[in-house]
């Protein structure tokens, strides 16, 4: 194992290890203080995934592993063989608590171009701006219609500068202090 991925096993908050899928699901349930990983639920979907491990076709991201070792890079410094999960060889099993969040919904409120929020006639709501994602599409696509992951920032950036500017300048806004 790397030394920065044996530092987050052996030292981060979230992460567990155990030698058998009971033992995970009880580090994980501890972990989280809940009894939210059903053990018997969890040792099917384990058994279930091992038995198509061997087989094309079972299990689709076996199979994308597959296709990645087909080529030679690939297989000798990128992926390591489909095998099963609890087979010892592989080392202990490692589980980790994610936090999710949000990103990108390309969704949120009607806006103009100057971040007041629109209602379904097209009229704005007086007093009411919205900027970055929950203004639509974090700033209307200023990088184009393909922009690369992690480009939306400045969408967001130019999107909340147009809205605080045209929120300054409202008839209804309030009185500074």
């Amino acid at each position: 194992m790397p030394d920065p991925v044996r530092a987050f096993v052996y030292k981060g908050a979230d992460f567990v290890m155990a030698d058998s899928v009971r033992e995970l699901a009880d580090e994980m349930n501890q972990l989280t203080g809940e009894g939210l990983i059903d053990v018997e639920q969890l040792e099917a979907i384990v058994a279930e995934r091992d038995a198509g491990a061997s087989s094309a076709g079972v299990d689709a991201q076996a199979d994308a592993v597959r296709e990645a070792r087909a080529y030679s890079g690939d297989r000798l410094i990128r992926t390591v063989a489909p095998n099963k999960l609890v087979d010892p060889a592989s080392g202990p099993l490692i589980a980790v608590r994610l936090h999710v969040l949000t990103r990108k919904t390309l969704g949120g409120l009607d806006t103009d171009l100057n971040g007041r929020v629109l209602r379904d006639g097209g009229d704005p709501v007086p007093g009411l701006f919205a900027a970055g994602e929950a203004s639509g599409f974090g700033g209307g696509g200023v990088h184009g219609y393909r922009s690369l992951e992690g480009t939306f920032l400045g969408g967001c950036l130019f999107s909340g500068m147009k809205a605080g500017r045209a929120a300054t300048r409202a008839d209804d806004a309030p009185e500074s202090a």
